[in-house]
């Protein structure tokens, strides 16, 4: 609630109540005035708005007197009784004689980052504003500042004042005619609270910067947390792959040890047989040779007619054709395992070798074939290219990811995937092309992220981008994408052709 404020000088008409308001008034003024820092820190400053000269003058007196009655009573307690003179500070009036020219006053104290403490303002001040609406208009500019509203009449009720300001616990009343102690300690009353709201204020702000850099270090932290949880994710997903690689280059080779020896002497027999079987060529021509020598009778026409039965030159025409696919066939079969282990390397233990990279990129063309023949056509574009240092076999592993996304970025129609390479200053290069769905803007943000596919449930696990850029980076190179959606994508692999620093 509002507090009023009542002339209370010792007057004989004073009431019990009004003298207990006074010595309120007292108290709370020198408990405030108590913790003020002497320092000089305070803050004194008084704007005076009324619209009667000897208003200013008036108050002027009773607050600059005041000081200089403090100074003189200083000087004889120290004349008396030696104490150090205690360093009083003295209020800083500022006058206004209209609403207009107080918020003009305030602004600019605002302004130069030195508030008023409290205003004395009167109620009726024509032909400007009044006092409430000068108070209104100040609080819109000074939120902080201290008012004592000074009024002789009944113009308006403290509910009406009350509804209309709502800052009640930053406005007395000050009921005209006022006396000289009624005056000093409402001003240092407000000036006192003034400072006090100040330093709750400055306190406030500094906490809340401190729970501000608290709360920034735990997001940072949490952050930093969190990134390292990815990367061990990351890392973790990348050694259960590199243990599958490892498990599959053992499998592969193990394969290709067990087949080299029954292809081995399929191949042998075969060399073999097509001897065979050009003898026996040799034979049977020999035989019909004598057929024509025999006379005419039974044997004879069992000849012919075993010999038509069994369409005997048919077979002399298909048995060494059948040799020669069976050849082919073995031929294949002998590089594809040859493939696979120029794929897998595991009889080398993942060291760091001199490879020639197209022949790695042929090798992983064959490894895939059967999924590329139904979906593209592959088209070479390479280019001579020097033996680079890498791992060649998880490079193998990044040029099988990167043609195996083209070929399911295929519609239904056929498509065309193009594989390019070349050479550029101490580093080679790799692109895979094709004429695919592509890659949104979104996704392409997101491409090489763990765990991130633009496949179905169930159809991708979002991790062959993701290793392959691991695998990249571990030779110190760059992997980047090119893509338009329902133009196709290009992935471009840069590789240093020497490690100057090769991971362990």
């Amino acid at each position: 609630m509002l507090k009023r404020s009542r002339r209370l000088s010792h007057h004989p008409s004073q009431t019990t109540e009004e003298r207990k308001h006074y010595v309120l008034i007292h108290a709370a003024a020198s408990e405030a005035h108590s913790v003020i820092p002497q320092s000089g820190q305070a803050n004194r400053r008084i704007l005076i708005v009324d619209d009667t000269a000897s208003i200013h003058e008036d108050f002027r007196k009773i607050l600059c007197a005041q000081a200089m009655a403090d100074q003189t009573l200083e000087g004889f307690e120290q004349a008396l009784f030696g104490t150090a003179p205690v360093a009083r500070q003295t209020y800083t009036l500022d006058s206004a004689y209209q609403g207009q020219e107080a918020l003009e006053l305030v602004s600019q104290a605002q302004a130069d980052n030195a508030p008023y403490a409290l205003a004395f303002i009167d109620m009726r001040m024509p032909p400007g504003w009044d006092g409430l609406e000068t108070i209104e208009h100040l609080w819109e500019v000074d939120p902080d500042l201290q008012i004592a509203l000074c009024t002789a009449y009944s113009d308006y009720s403290f509910e009406a004042i009350e509804a209309r300001l709502k800052y009640n616990d930053q406005l007395l009343i000050l009921k005209k005619p006022f006396d000289n102690i009624e005056v000093q300690q409402m001003a240092n009353t407000l000036a006192a609270k003034w400072d006090m709201a100040r330093r709750a204020s400055l306190k406030t702000i500094h906490l809340e910067q401190l729970v501000e850099q608290r709360t920034q270090a735990l997001t940072l932290a949490g952050q930093a947390l969190q990134e390292e949880i990815d990367e061990r994710k990351q890392l973790e997903s990348q050694l259960v792959q590199s243990e599958k690689l490892a498990s599959l280059g053992q499998l592969a080779a193990g394969v290709a040890h067990e087949i080299n020896n029954p292809v081995g002497f399929i191949s042998s027999n075969l060399g073999t047989l097509e001897g065979y079987v050009k003898q026996l060529q040799q034979m049977l021509d020999a035989y019909q040779q004598a057929e024509e020598a025999l006379p005419s009778g039974e044997c004879l026409e069992q000849l012919i007619t075993l010999r038509k039965g069994m369409d005997l030159d048919f077979l002399k025409e298909d048995i060494p054709l059948l040799i020669r696919e069976s050849k082919d066939g073995i031929g294949r079969v002998i590089q594809i395992v040859k493939d696979l282990k120029n794929f897998s390397r595991v009889d080398n233990n993942e060291k760091w070798q001199w490879t020639n990279l197209q022949q790695g990129i042929d090798s992983t063309l064959n490894i895939v074939a059967n999924e590329l023949k139904y979906k593209a056509d592959v088209i070479k574009h390479y280019q001579p290219l020097p033996e680079i240092e890498c791992l060649a076999s998880q490079i193998n592993q990044v040029v099988m990811n990167l043609v195996i996304n083209a070929t399911q970025a295929m519609g239904p129609a056929r498509g065309t995937i193009t594989i390019s390479n070349g050479v550029e200053g101490d580093q080679v290069w790799l692109e895979v092309a094709d004429n695919g769905c592509g890659i949104g803007a979104d996704s392409l943000q997101k491409i090489f992220d763990p765990f991130f596919t633009t496949k179905p449930v169930g159809e991708g696990t979002g991790l062959g981008l993701s290793l392959s850029y691991g695998i990249v980076k571990k030779h110190h190179g760059d992997i980047s994408v090119r893509s338009e959606p329902g133009k196709g994508s290009t992935f471009r692999v840069v590789l240093p052709i020497r490690q100057t620093d090769k991971p362990q």
